[in-house]
């Protein structure tokens, strides 16, 4: 039988107030406000809470190419990370900055080490959003649903627990992996961006694996067995990177069944040809990149039947997230999408920052994530 979690009193107040459906408290949650309950209980009906909202400035993202759509097939290889050099912090750990970070090998595309302008950088905080797509959660952030699910149904599947039992922290428990490797971001934070930069790289000190460190890191701090596949996916080729990075997941899922999340680790791409955008949040007096979550909803041709299961540790990880750091997520991306999210109950899509963020945010976006994720994961294996 699933369970659902008990929520903090604020947030059945918030969601009663709309809905006029009474609730009974059985507790107050603890820190992470994430307590286990035994026996399920009917769940408010959904109502967009953010029709009142202040309207946020929206810019639509870059749609990746149609094969985000597949599920890909069965190839073999294999390929895992290295441990950032770091030190402990107060708070987080000390990491070495990206741009201080040298590489033997940038490979075939090496970072930028010279720069011009001629684009506009926005750099901006999203808040809440208004619109029929998006509802609030109980516990914070929102959900964009891109599908014909009704609000209220998506709502009362966000009360789950993750589908998926924490029963060792030392084993490998987490597959921290980059179907598109070579993303990239701004150096610093400047006006303008280069528009003959494509943001893309192959020196993994400055594109999406130095972020899957950060997390990866912070994981670690706490005693988390972590995988980090740092293959390159997308390059020579772009096509087919989400066929390769299944290969990937499938080979190492195989060797360690011990593993329970798995995250693709992305950076979005805001803006167009003159403009990008630089959304972020400070926390501890220090800028991190905002993050959104995707978890993809089958439509009856993608063959992932328990894509809600995913929806479940989304909403999870989202509530954890915005208690942490109110304001650090974009709402959940709830729409027909594979992004091979099949493979496990899981697995979800993180885009990190865009690509006008600076590998400084982006670094210590990652660290929020990590430091986050792993004390949920802690608290689950002791419920």
């Amino acid at each position: 039988m699933k369970r659902y979690r008990h929520r903090k009193r604020t947030g059945f107040v918030k969601i009663c107030a709309v809905t006029a459906v009474p609730l009974i408290i059985a507790a107050v949650s603890g820190k992470t406000g994430f307590t286990l309950k035994t026996q399920p209980e009917k769940v408010p009906a959904a109502a967009d809470d953010t029709t009142e909202a202040a309207a946020a400035v929206m810019s639509e993202r870059v749609e990746r190419s149609g094969e985000d759509m597949l599920c890909g097939s069965v190839i073999l290889s294999h390929g895992y990370g290295i441990k950032p050099e770091i030190e402990q912090g107060e708070n987080f750990l000390k990491l070495v900055p990206p741009m201080e970070m040298v590489t033997d090998d940038a490979g075939p595309v090496p970072y930028p080490t010279q720069w011009g302008g001629g684009g506009e950088i926005i750099r901006n905080t999203f808040g809440e959003y208004s619109g029929d797509n998006f509802f609030g959660l109980a516990d914070g952030g929102q959900v964009n649903n891109k599908t014909d699910i009704a609000n209220e149904t998506l709502l009362s599947e966000s009360w789950y627990m993750p589908n998926f039992s924490v029963d060792s922290l030392a084993e490998p428990l987490v597959l921290i992996y980059h179907t598109h490797t070579c993303e990239s971001f701004e150096p610093y934070v400047r006006d303008e961006f280069d528009p003959g930069f494509n943001f893309r790289t192959t020196d993994e000190t400055k594109n999406v694996v130095m972020v899957g460190n950060a997390i990866q890191a912070e994981l670690e701090a706490q005693g988390i067995g972590v995988i980090h596949a740092t293959d390159i996916h997308d390059h020579p080729t772009y096509n087919g990177a989400y066929d390769r990075s299944r290969a990937t997941i499938m080979s190492i899922l195989e060797e360690y069944p011990s593993v329970r999340v798995v995250l693709d680790i992305h950076r979005d791409a805001l803006g167009d040809d003159t403009q990008a955008y630089q959304p972020f949040i400070r926390v501890e007096g220090k800028e991190a990149a905002q993050i959104m979550i995707i978890s993809g909803c089958d439509d009856g041709t993608m063959g992932m039947p328990n894509y809600m299961e995913n929806f479940h540790f989304a909403c999870t990880l989202q509530q954890k997230l915005e208690k942490d750091h109110p304001g650090f997520t974009r709402p959940i991306l709830f729409d027909y999408r594979c992004y091979n999210q099949d493979l496990t109950n899981g697995s979800l899509l993180i885009e990190v920052g865009s690509h006008g963020n600076t590998l400084d945010q982006v670094q210590f976006a990652g660290q929020l994530l990590g430091k986050s994720l792993g004390e949920l994961l802690t608290e689950m294996s002791e419920g």
